[in-house]
């Protein structure tokens, strides 16, 4: 029987924080709001406290394996895809593992959040990879 070829749709699974720890430094997923993770093409996940984290873990990573990423919103309500999210870094902005940058769903609710709290520098995807995060520079 032939199956149809196609993209596999990922998504995100739900944090378990008794037992998800991030794969970069280790440390329990507390902060669900902040949270990220990789769906891998094998079906595993790979969890992250922190964006920062997840970039990192990324830049390492073989990308042949690599399924779909996501990220918890600015609200941290919605996961949503780390390459078409938009981001808002301030250094002062309290993140678990002081990377300071935020994801938003859209480029609006990022500059709205700029614009409430005065701070703030727009960012895409693209410009986390070479991005000098914070502290961790």
């Amino acid at each position: 029987m032939l199956q149809a070829c196609g993209n596999k749709e990922y998504k995100p699974r739900e944090i378990v924080s008794e037992t998800d720890v991030c794969e970069v430094c280790n440390m329990s997923i507390v902060h669900e709001d902040y949270a990220g993770q990789i769906a891998l093409k094998n079906g595993d996940y790979k969890m992250f406290d922190d964006l920062g984290c997840l970039v990192e873990y990324m830049e390492d990573m073989d990308n042949d394996n690599l399924g779909q990423a996501f990220i918890k919103d600015g609200g941290g309500k919605d996961w949503v895809d780390v390459k078409t999210a938009s981001y808002v870094y301030d250094k002062e902005t309290w993140t678990p593992m002081s990377y300071g940058v935020i994801a938003f769903k859209s480029e609006g609710a990022a500059k709205d959040w700029m614009s409430e709290k005065k701070v703030g520098k727009l960012l895409s995807f693209a410009d986390l990879e070479d991005f000098k995060w914070g502290v961790h520079h």
